[in-house]
């Protein structure tokens, strides 16, 4: 999720490196991790499995019984009723470049899955690059061998880290969010290139139409003048995760979770009708502050969006990378509901705050840790998953 400059100490330089160099020196032993439930201030995490890099775990519309836990070398498993299935669902490990922040990044589902079949993947493919593709299901706990269609393919092999890789759909429109391309600073300045595709949140119909895979929604921002069509929202350094608010307010909110270069962490949050078009400001500034660091910094182009959290490096003893997560919709965890709940990779502590639009209030921690967080995952009924790369995947009950 990040790169650091070459000075950096070596956690700083690899946020979501998935490297044991930054588990090693901050993480307490295998086994405290793997207990079965960590308990603090009536929450709970319930280990559910053991996976290969675990890094996305998600459901299905139309089958509640099942979760899909993505793992990194390009294998998607499968629980029924909490019990893994004897295959994987997917599996394109042939097809995935794995290591650093590479691999298989995550799922989406459409909500017509139950009747279309059809699923997404996200991930980087054996040249580097960041691909999105649809498969179809042959049965509920089994992709369809042979049913590979390409949707997108953005070309990112220069640099191996800031690969975005959150897929989530709003209705029937495909959303996404892709790094800047790597390196420190964003040294060609993707993030601000209305003409890249790199360190943006994207926005697409992905069934093909008109003899093309995908199709660009005519209400994106971009859509028919200067400017990629695809874009939604820009100014991004990696957006690794993101997820949509529908609990806070009537209409929904996006909540894009922004990981930093060396001083900042950010979370911004925002209508998803005041997200298009916004420029969330990377690489003018790195939370609410200036970006000076790198020489590729460009200036302030006026009237970009603000975060409404920012948390320095270092915090909790070490932390060095966000990992986004979900306001809290889950009515059998009351002190969480309304909450937006989030991590740090290096850190590891759970934490929850109000989310505003302009400011967050009332951030603290939850009184739980999690070796090396990778992800938080969501289920079709609103509960909620924590992924450690060490292996463990953890739901959030009640204690």
């Amino acid at each position: 999720m990040r790169r650091r400059a070459a000075s950096s100490i070596v956690v700083a330089t690899l946020a979501l490196a998935f490297l044991p160099s930054c588990g090693d020196a901050r993480t307490p032993p295998r086994e405290r991790d793997r207990a079965q439930a960590q308990k603090a201030r009536g929450l709970a995490l319930k280990q559910i499995g053991d996976f290969d890099n675990p890094v996305f775990a998600t459901g299905a519309p139309g089958f509640p019984k099942l979760l899909f836990v993505v793992e990194q070398p390009g294998r998607v498993e499968v629980l029924r009723k909490g019990r893994r299935a004897r295959n994987p669902f997917l599996d394109i490990s042939a097809m995935v470049s794995f290591g650093g922040e590479r691999g298989l990044l995550s799922i989406a589902f459409p909500p017509d899955y139950r009747q279309s079949r059809r699923f997404y993947v996200y991930y980087t493919d054996t040249r580097g690059d960041i691909r999105v593709d649809e498969f179809k299901r042959r049965s509920p706990v089994r992709a369809a061998r042979g049913s590979r269609r390409a949707v997108i393919e953005i070309p990112h092999h220069v640099n191996s880290n800031h690969n975005g890789g959150q897929l989530q759909f709003l209705g029937d429109l495909l959303y996404f969010g892709a790094g800047d391309g790597g390196s420190a600073g964003d040294p060609p300045n993707n993030a601000q290139d209305r003409e890249s595709l790199l360190g943006k949140l994207l926005r697409i119909d992905p069934r093909p139409a008109g003899g093309r895979p995908y199709s660009i929604p005519p209400s994106n921002p971009f859509a028919g003048r200067p400017g990629r069509g695809e874009i939604y929202s820009y100014g991004l350094r990696n957006p690794f995760r993101f997820s949509f608010d529908t609990v806070s307010a009537k209409q929904p909110r996006v909540a894009i979770a922004d990981v930093g270069q060396n001083r900042f962490e950010e979370l911004d949050y925002a209508s998803v009708g005041a997200a298009r078009g916004a420029n969330f400001g990377w690489d003018a500034f790195e939370g609410f502050a200036p970006y000076t660091e790198e020489s590729s910094g460009t200036s302030d182009p006026g009237g970009t969006t603000k975060p409404i959290f920012a948390y320095s490096r270092g915090r909790d003893g070490g932390s060095c990378t966000i990992i986004g997560g979900y306001v809290i919709g889950d009515r059998s965890l009351p002190a969480l509901h309304g909450r937006y709940l989030y991590a740090d990779y290096c850190a590891g502590q759970l934490r929850s705050l109000v989310p505003h639009l302009g400011r967050a209030g009332d951030d603290r921690k939850l009184g739980l840790k999690v070796a090396l967080p990778t992800s938080f995952g969501e289920d079709t009924r609103g509960r909620i998953y924590v992924c450690s790369q060490e292996g463990p995947v953890y739901r959030l009950v009640p204690r």
